[in-house]
């Protein structure tokens, strides 16, 4: 092997691992959803939130986390799925969203953690139209794995839309007090 070749074997490893990227999936209502890992930063049982006014009902309320105020969203509530009670594998998963030039945390309230995947740029395929409760602004594209196809969500986008603004502003009301 001449050093050419050999470090040519050493970028392709690298290559390969810039062109796919770690999902942590979930399921809500049967569907199985997929959030970008490295943007995943706990997983957490369901608690109570503390509930703020004025407030579209998907909006569960806040929580404290280590001194953090957490708005917490009901994904299925946000998409217009039918509400279910919560259970023993009902969970919140806390989220960074990147919004302009700042990152805020918010949690998303789930049926159920599913698994992670490594899924390549070539796997993900453009979301048709649905003309349903999740428009595809809010999707990064569909991506099938294992012959199971998975929903993969803009997180950024779908958490930054004008209506949780509000519960932003309500939150940092809350952290005020």
């Amino acid at each position: 092997m001449t050093i050419a070749t050999y470090d040519n074997a050493l970028d392709e490893p690298a290559a390969e691992a810039a062109v796919t990227e770690q999902y942590l999936t979930f399921v809500l209502d049967g569907e199985e959803y997929g959030v970008d890992i490295l943007r995943v930063r706990e997983i957490k049982g369901w608690q109570k939130t503390t509930p703020i006014p004025n407030t579209p009902e998907y909006l569960k309320g806040v929580i404290n986390m280590r001194g953090t105020i957490v708005p917490i969203i009901d994904l299925r509530e946000r998409f217009g799925l039918e509400k279910v009670e919560y259970g023993p594998t009902t969970v919140v998963i806390v989220l960074k969203v990147i919004s302009g030039e700042r990152d805020r945390t918010m949690g998303i309230v789930v049926d159920a953690v599913s698994d992670t995947y490594q899924i390549s740029a070539d796997q993900v395929q453009p979301a048709p139209e649905f003309g349903g409760a999740i428009s595809v602004e809010f999707l990064r594209g569909l991506a099938t794995v294992d012959e199971q196809m998975i929903i993969l969500l803009d997180i950024d986008h779908l958490l930054n839309s004008g209506e949780l603004k509000v519960m932003e502003r309500a939150a940092q009301s809350v952290a005020e007090e």
